[in-house]
């Protein structure tokens, strides 16, 4: 069963989705310097701080949910028990743990619904997910995961990204501004495609062999 004040909460987040921009459409991401205020207001007890923080992260419980295929009503459903992962990641977050906040809340959302899918299986005879529901006679057979999920490779894009935040704050604290300046053109670190370093020799006018140890 669900708290009352969850309840409140997810009410009050619908409602506001119904007037954002007249749209239906999710309010948009934070940027990560606004994420960062209102995280540190949340710290300090601001609720509201909270609730803004959980309504522009809705946009990554419609992005999770689609994960899973289920008829038109369930959706409802998914969409209010992931909001309420939302809702305990963000009241949970620490920014001291070097995760970001959508990697950290995505997780919870997931687990979320793999809870509520658990649940369900109980009520439904105890039927897994991983039981086979047909084969070819090979040896091959699919099973009711493989029906109701999707490939969605959002958690590890979320992560690749930390990884790639955190090496080039590495770059930037250890070498000094040549040196980074190598690296970050070697292995593309700011997004653009990686230079050879022939390229990068060309490019900073220093020779090649000046490029290799660096790099």
């Amino acid at each position: 069963m669900l708290t009352a004040w969850i309840l409140l909460m997810l009410n009050s987040l619908f409602f506001t989705l119904r007037l954002s921009g007249g749209s239906g459409s999710f309010p948009r991401p934070l940027r990560a310097e606004e994420e960062r205020i209102y995280l540190d207001r949340f710290a300090q007890g601001d609720l509201e701080a909270r609730n803004i923080l959980i309504e522009h992260n809705l946009r990554l419980v419609a992005h999770i949910i689609k994960k899973y295929y289920t008829p038109n009503g369930d959706q409802d459903d998914l969409i209010s028990i992931g909001t309420i992962g939302l809702i305990k990641g963000i009241s949970t977050f620490k920014p001291d743990k070097n995760v970001r906040l959508a990697t950290y809340a995505s997780r919870c959302i997931e687990n979320e619904i793999l809870m509520y899918f658990r649940s369900q299986k109980k009520l439904q005879g105890e039927v897994s997910l991983s039981d086979s529901i047909d084969g070819d006679g090979d040896g091959n057979a699919l099973s009711l995961m493989d029906t109701i999920s999707v490939d969605d490779n959002m958690l590890e894009e979320l992560d690749t990204r930390d990884s790639c935040a955190k090496l080039r704050r590495c770059v930037v604290q250890c070498l000094d501004q040549r040196e980074a300046l190598i690296v970050t053109l070697r292995y593309g670190l700011t997004g653009e495609q990686p230079l050879t370093q022939r390229e990068i020799a060309a490019k900073c006018g220093i020779s090649r062999s000046y490029v290799s140890r660096r790099a």
